[in-house]
């Protein structure tokens, strides 16, 4: 049994959907964090994520905190979902730089681009633009970043361009990458569970 420590309208919502894509037995137990934006909630000593955050996992004794700690862990621990290319394979090194490149480059230019940040740093600027650029030519190339497969970095790179649209220019092709992502099964079933506490789905 997987367990996710998941609060509402947080990042662990995206980990329901990793987990339905697994089609594994897990249990979701809710838990209260701490909300920076408006101030309001208090860390849950029932979380054993160390910073008291969302999300976190258990997985046979083991804690995993940090979404690409997670992804990472859990499309290795369960390959038949077939959503990250084996250790041997030609296209790992891709994977892993894309799963990289989610961390480094794509969050501090949506979150730049959500904050209105861009204007007053050429900086930041020149980042947000080479993420822009680099998501088109990826994204011109097949259906997802990889080509026609959908993996755990689609999953990353769609959720969080999902939750900040607004932070990038208007294109058909990011709209129809995110549409193409989020009309999976397993996210359209993890959006039905997100409001369900103590949710445990068999295996």
């Amino acid at each position: 049994m997987i367990t996710l420590f998941h609060a509402l309208q947080s990042r662990s919502s995206r980990m329901i959907w990793l987990l339905e894509e697994l089609r594994v037995a897990y249990e979701i137990r809710p838990v209260s964090i701490f909300r920076p934006m408006t101030g309001e909630g208090q860390a849950d000593p029932a979380n054993p994520h160390p910073d008291g955050r969302v999300p976190a996992v258990v997985h046979d004794g083991k804690l995993l905190a940090e979404s690409v700690a997670i992804v990472l862990y859990l499309l290795d621990a369960f390959p038949q979902a077939g959503l990250a290319p084996a250790p041997d394979d030609a296209r790992r090194g891709d994977y892993l730089t894309w799963i990289a490149w989610y961390v480094a480059e794509l969050e501090p230019a949506l979150f730049a681009g959500m904050a209105g940040d861009l204007a007053g740093s050429p900086q930041k600027q020149r980042n947000y633009d080479a993420v822009i650029a680099r998501l088109r030519a990826a994204l011109a190339g097949g259906l997802y970043l990889m080509g026609d497969t959908f993996t755990g970095a689609d999953f990353l790179v769609s959720s969080a361009m999902a939750f900040g649209r607004q932070a990038f220019p208007a294109d058909e092709v990011f709209d129809a990458f995110i549409e193409r992502c989020q009309s999976r099964p397993a996210a359209i079933r993890a959006r039905a569970l997100d409001g369900q506490a103590g949710v445990q789905t068999p295996a």
